[in-house]
């Protein structure tokens, strides 16, 4: 089991490299981004800049309380999880991020990995109040997030419901 983070995991570090990750994001969704590309961007931006990052990836609202996976960077994650389900689901259900720094301290975690000790779980909301998605992100290290990851993420979920309010047409489940 993996015990000690990487150096940028620090506070001061990592508010920093936070900055710059969300600067970059801002830079790549450019008008002309769909939606999906824009997930796909902000996915591959975070995963690749964080080194404690194992599974970063968004869960689509498809159906009323049902999330289906994608985009995703990772091994393979959970296809569908309904609202009633795991941190996804509790975090979709409740509208609030979920920050754990013990997966095995949440009563039905869905592991979709063995390796995987914490977990951050942000709701991406429209200006309604409406859950378009959840964005996931799953470490192998214990006690991998905290507030300063909390907010970083929340403002890119922000970011992304501001350019694309609505949650867009599924024509299959």
């Amino acid at each position: 089991m993996l015990e000690v983070l990487p150096r940028h995991a620090e506070p001061m570090h990592k508010q920093k490299h936070y900055s710059q990750v969300y600067a970059n994001i801002q830079a790549l969704l450019t008008a002309d981004t769909d939606w999906l590309a824009a997930m796909a961007t902000i996915i591959s931006e975070l995963h690749n800049s964080f080194e404690s990052f194992d599974w970063t990836g968004f869960y689509r609202v498809v159906s009323d309380e049902h999330l289906q996976i994608g985009p995703y960077q990772g091994a393979h994650g959970c296809l569908n999880i309904p609202f009633q389900k795991g941190v996804c689901g509790a975090a979709a259900t409740t509208k609030k991020t979920h920050c754990l720094a013990d997966v095995d301290s949440f009563p039905g975690h869905i592991a979709c990995s063995s390796s995987t000790r914490s977990e951050i779980v942000v709701p991406v909301l429209n200006k309604h109040g409406e859950v378009l998605a959840v964005l996931d992100v799953d470490s192998d290290y214990p006690s991998a997030f905290d507030a300063v990851d909390q907010h970083w993420l929340e403002s890119i979920c922000m970011l992304y419901a501001m350019r694309y309010p609505e949650r867009p047409l599924v024509t299959s489940r």
